[in-house]
């Protein structure tokens, strides 16, 4: 099994940045990335066409993301989720993708096509790839079944320095409206936004870390600094594959977190078109889904390879799999502002 670690020896990276702005050192694709999804099991298909990994630049959280674009930072792909695509396309920074051009588009499920944002305007703004779950993750030899039930052990007293919060806007927020019985942030109101930021601090007290890679997540896990954390899927995959005692439990009393991600072609990409679609292509393919959803567990959207191996992997359907989550959805702007700023000052301890 090959694991996502940040920086991997098989990936080079051309990237100049100078004064907020970067560009290729040469004429490679550059992806705009969370950390890991560099691994070359995802896109076989595109290295047996061009014989080279693109170059890659990583992001910890989609707002820090949306930020860096705006201010000048060029690539030719990025990968946000479905909270975020709305927002990105209204900013003016991603363009709309010509699925004519993708052989592998027929296999993508039609539930995942016209997701909020993904499809507007009679275009595709962003070609669905992976969904998954952010829930609590935990060391099943310190933390007992009833702890793990609820998310209310990220603020139990006993925790304490040993639990660890993504560094990232969205699933942080998820964790709290759940918290306090709210499944759709959409619905939620100021005097909600407020409560939600005060669950986040009373749970910044227990954090030891804020993490932004998910392999630094599971170095901590597994040397057992970390008993509780906040994570995604691959976390509790990749460590049960190592034979550490750790899982993820979607199903607590208070639910989970839910999201679809995909890959958006950005404005003004300074790399060759034609091998930006054959990436996306190699994506969506059987080999990419059967390896996204194997190796790493997540979902994937290729009907083929999820009708064919989807339920035994925990994938039956995007239905039955957001039951009772908050899915991440496009958020009203207010809302977003105020969390964003509430969040930064949570972090720093006010």
């Amino acid at each position: 099994m090959k694991y996502l670690i940040k920086g991997i020896t098989w990936v080079l990276f051309g990237l100049i940045a100078t004064g907020g702005m970067a560009q290729a050192a040469s004429d490679n694709l550059v992806i705009f990335d969370w950390a890991g999804y560099e691994d070359p099991g995802f896109f076989g298909e595109y290295m047996e066409k061009h014989g080279k990994a693109p170059d890659y630049s990583f992001f910890a959280d989609e707002e820090e993301a949306f930020q860096k674009i705006r201010t000048g930072f060029r690539a030719d792909l990025a990968h946000p989720c479905s909270q975020s695509a709305v927002k990105w396309r209204k900013a003016g920074i991603i363009e709309p993708i010509d699925t004519s051009r993708l052989k592998n588009w027929s296999k993508v499920m039609s539930q995942f096509r016209n997701i909020e944002g993904f499809h507007h305007g009679g275009k595709q703004w962003i070609i669905p790839i992976d969904w998954g779950a952010t829930a609590i993750t935990y060391r099943t030899d310190k933390v007992s079944e009833a702890e793990a039930s609820t998310l209310l052990s990220f603020i139990n007293p006993k925790f304490k320095d040993r639990i660890s919060m993504p560094d990232n806007l969205d699933d942080a927020y998820a964790l709290a409206f759940l918290a306090n019985g709210i499944k759709d942030w959409n619905t939620a109101s100021m005097k909600d936004l407020e409560d939600a930021s005060n669950f986040l601090r009373k749970v910044h007290k227990n954090v030891r870390t804020y993490w932004s890679d998910p392999a630094e997540l599971r170095q901590l896990m597994a040397s057992g600094e970390i008993l509780i954390s906040w994570a995604w899927n691959e976390v509790a995959v990749v460590l049960a594959s190592e034979k550490h005692p750790v899982e993820m439990k979607i199903d607590t009393k208070e639910g989970a977190s839910t999201w679809v991600c995909g890959y958006v072609k950005l404005a003004n990409a300074p790399g060759s078109e034609q091998k930006a679609y054959d990436f996306i292509d190699a994506f969506l393919s059987d080999s990419a889904a059967t390896y996204l959803l194997t190796e790493w567990g997540y979902g994937h959207t290729n009907e083929t390879v999820m009708n064919s191996i989807g339920a035994e992997n925990g994938f039956a359907d995007l239905e039955s799999y957001t039951k009772n989550t908050l899915m991440q959805s496009p958020l009203d702007p207010k809302i977003r502002e105020k969390m964003i700023k509430d969040f930064e000052k949570i972090k720093a301890g006010y």
